[in-house]
């Protein structure tokens, strides 16, 4: 049996313990991994591995001794409750020997959980799992995260208490980091607000996301932001102390000033631009950025960006030019555009 959509999503988060096997297979192993521990918690709960009722194998130890999959699933376990042979790493070479245990599969033996890669429709594998009355194959794809989902992180890190914003903007970084990622994000989130029974804000969403780019670099796109020309010179001399590159430094104030010319077009207003920004921007930095974005105006956000782009231009020139002067002089002017 093919499931896909809801019907996937509602079998990966409650399945059907009577299933002899589930095949997952998708381009991102990390998508993959992350459903796959979710179903394989769902079956066989979270001390499945100390009661050893949860046996793994790869798809490479299958083709050396192609009894594993068989035994493991017929195998009596010491301890009681239902258990899963989990084959990770898994392909077409490997489409035979799980075909002929699926057929041998009964009524309380083991749940046979297979992942693989991106596989297409005339797989043996995926045939082996779909074509079979008792399994079931789901392809995991590269969708945007749902909110249940998002829903299912947040009560695995304790956290429940969220208010509308925070989900709307919990839901905007879903969909802009990865998985693997994501899920850290929430973790790191649920710590945060470890013994703080006060909704979860904008604001802690803000402290736990990963940072894009380093603090210094940010304190000088601020500061040509916010018309501070007296301290650009100062600022940079720092940052050239560390060795940040003048032509990535250029590029991240251009990715800065891009961002502030998108919200001050905004039909709907600087601050749901920011809220939708990729990535989306929280708490005090987009309280920061709204006031850059209403302070510049767009026909000066577009001169600015003018001059960014002349400047990225003459940095990656083949003539040899004193590369962090040319910075130096296009934030002077830059932070001399914006009226005072």
């Amino acid at each position: 049996m093919k499931l896909t959509g809801a019907q996937a999503a509602t079998f990966i988060a409650r399945p059907d313990t009577g299933k002899a096997g589930v095949l997952l297979f998708g381009m991102d192993a990390m998508r993959v991994s992350l459903k796959r521990q979710q179903l394989i918690k769902a079956l066989v709960g979270d001390k499945a591995d100390e009661e050893m009722r949860l046996a793994r194998f790869t798809g490479a130890d299958l083709r050396k001794e192609p009894a594993l999959a068989l035994d493991g699933i017929k195998a009596q376990g010491f301890f009681p409750g239902p258990r899963v042979i989990f084959v990770e790493e898994a392909g077409d070479g490997n489409a035979d020997v799980l075909a002929a245990a699926l057929a041998e599969w009964a009524e309380g033996d083991a749940t046979l959980v297979a992942t693989a890669k991106s596989l297409n429709a005339r797989s043996k594998l995926r045939k082996a799992f779909e074509s079979h009355r008792n399994a079931v194959g789901i392809g995991i794809y590269d969708d945007p995260p749902s909110r249940d989902d998002v829903e299912r992180n947040l009560k695995a890190a304790g956290l429940n208490d969220i208010g509308q914003l925070g989900m709307d903007g919990l839901m905007a970084l879903a969909r802009d980091l990865d998985p693997g990622e994501f899920s850290q994000t929430v973790e790191k989130l649920g710590l945060y607000k470890y013994g703080d029974n006060s909704p979860v804000s904008a604001e802690d969403i803000e402290a736990c996301t990963p940072a894009t780019t380093d603090a210094a670099l940010d304190d000088a796109i601020n500061i040509i932001a916010e018309g501070r020309a007296p301290e650009v010179v100062p600022m940079l001399k720092r940052l050239a102390g560390q060795g940040v590159n003048p032509t990535g430094l250029c590029i991240a104030a251009t990715r800065h000033f891009r961002t502030l010319h998108a919200a001050s077009g905004h039909p709907q207003g600087p601050d749901t631009a920011l809220a939708r920004a990729r990535p989306p921007v929280f708490g005090p930095r987009k309280d920061r950025m709204v006031r850059q974005t209403r302070g510049w105006g767009g026909k000066r956000l577009e001169m600015a960006l003018s001059v960014l782009m002349d400047t990225d231009l003459a940095l990656r020139s083949p003539r040899p030019v004193p590369e962090m002067a040319m910075v130096e002089r296009a934030f002077i002017r830059i932070s001399m555009l914006r009226p005072k």
